[in-house]
């Protein structure tokens, strides 16, 4: 698809090209939403110069919500894009197609970095490391509870359920 011919999914006029830093996105010079492909989008989340120039190329902040979700399609492919609240708690809800990139509306893009830079996305880490510690603990539990039971060892065999529920990858 030529870049030229993109639109935005928010108010369908073309995307232009436009360079931040060394990161490429498109750009809708109506309404300021960016479409970052899936590299781009990976790049600016972990290179602290991409994200420099991010916060740089300040645009006007992000309009208050409104209670009015809109599911919006690809750029690239059409398809609707997935809405989620990048790192599961920044507040920042953007539109993820997995094939193709993210799109991000007016300001959302600078919420993210700002998020980042902030100690957020690894806050947001650790928080799902615990959560996943927690959830082997209760199913190390459980394993623990069906051994003493003659559930866990029916049909004569035994089971091996803290292999099945090693989730922490440690030896």
């Amino acid at each position: 698809m030529d870049a030229f011919s993109l639109r935005c999914p928010a108010c369908r006029a073309v995307m232009g090209d436009v360079a931040v830093g060394d990161v490429h996105l498109l750009e809708c010079s109506r309404c300021d939403a960016v479409w970052l492909d899936a590299a781009a989008f990976e790049r600016i989340c972990a290179d602290q110069e991409s994200q420099a120039a991010v916060i740089h190329r300040t645009s006007a902040p992000a309009p208050i919500a409104v209670d009015n979700v809109r599911y919006r399609p690809c750029v690239q492919c059409g398809t609707m894009m997935n809405r989620i609240n990048f790192a599961r708690v920044s507040g920042t809800v953007i539109d993820v197609c997995k094939g193709h990139g993210t799109f991000l509306d007016r300001g959302e893009l600078q919420a993210v970095v700002r998020f980042i830079q902030g100690g957020g996305l690894e806050r947001a880490r650790q928080r799902q490391l615990e959560e996943l510690k927690e959830q082997e603990r209760r199913l190390r539990e459980q394993a623990a509870r069906l051994r003493s039971s003659s559930y866990g060892t029916s049909g004569g065999g035994s089971y091996d359920f803290d292999a099945l529920i090693d989730f922490s990858g440690d030896d």
